[in-house]
């Protein structure tokens, strides 16, 4: 597995605004996001910075997202958390003014900063200042009185620094293997990564749960819906992309669809043609 694995700067996710939001455009007008690239010191760990702001909204506006199998750190001034890998969709909704900084980590990459297996946080939100004690809320007060989004990251990023966190050659080879499962629109079994991978099915299990938080066959499927929105949102046949994407029959892919993005394709491909 080792020869076959890219380097951290190669096994990286798509970086599509599009992939994992629910009508990604629709909230243009309400909120503003940028992404920044983590320093080289701390991008073994970190995929990327995001920030959310939005100022003076007249209505509130609701957000909802279709998570990718990564755990992120997210600091607003109604929460400050650590989620793990959310198996269903989520929402947030914006009031007011505000901005949500977040840290996305690499797919394994949080492993070594939490000391234990990333299962223990799926479907979890814990508080940053649980996690990390005194240093951790000290990171977050600081963090939420710098108006610079750019420092406030310089703050999160000395903050992941000083955890100390040991290198770990399986988060490469797990980011590897989640990019590969990311962008082979054909892989819809968990042996084929398996294969991929060079490991048995259950090694490859135990990996993903101890690195990722969640099972490899959960992963492949999350990246055929986030490829289903964005194919039904271009008016693509369903009863083929169920074929095309490894599901059973349409009937199949439209109660995942509903379960994870909150309406049947039918309405979404409605819904975003009129955005």
């Amino acid at each position: 597995m080792a020869d076959m694995v890219p380097r951290a700067s190669q096994a990286r996710l798509v970086e599509t605004r599009q992939r994992g939001w629910v009508d990604p455009y629709a909230g243009l007008n309400a909120f503003n996001f940028a992404r920044h690239a983590p320093s080289p010191e701390i991008s073994a760990y970190v995929e990327h910075f995001w920030v959310v702001t939005w100022t003076d909204l007249a209505e509130p506006y609701e957000q909802r997202i279709v998570s990718h199998p990564t755990v992120n750190m997210t600091i607003a001034q109604d929460f400050h958390r650590i989620a793990g890998v959310i198996k269903g969709g989520f929402s947030y909704t914006m009031r007011g003014s505000g901005r949500v900084l977040g840290t996305r980590f690499r797919p394994g990459g949080f492993r070594p900063l939490l000391g234990g297996p990333v299962s223990e946080l799926t479907d979890r939100f814990v508080e940053i200042g649980e996690m990390y004690g005194t240093a951790g809320a000290t990171m977050v007060e600081q963090v939420l009185a710098e108006p610079d989004p750019r420092a406030a990251i310089g703050l999160i990023e000395r903050f992941l620094l000083s955890l100390a966190p040991e290198q770990d050659p399986l988060v490469e080879e797990v980011a590897a293997l989640v990019a590969m499962a990311e962008g082979d629109v054909s892989m819809t079994r968990v042996d084929e990564l398996a294969t991929l991978s060079g490991r048995s099915v259950r090694s490859l299990q135990r990996l993903f749960r101890d690195y990722v938080g969640i099972g490899p066959k959960w992963v492949i499927r999350r990246f055929r819906l986030h490829e289903a929105a964005e194919r039904v949102s271009q008016g693509f046949d369903l009863a083929r992309l169920a074929a095309e994407l490894g599901y059973t029959d349409q009937a199949h892919l439209t109660r995942d669809f509903t379960a994870a993005v909150g309406m049947p394709p039918a309405a979404y491909a409605r819904r975003s043609s009129q955005t």
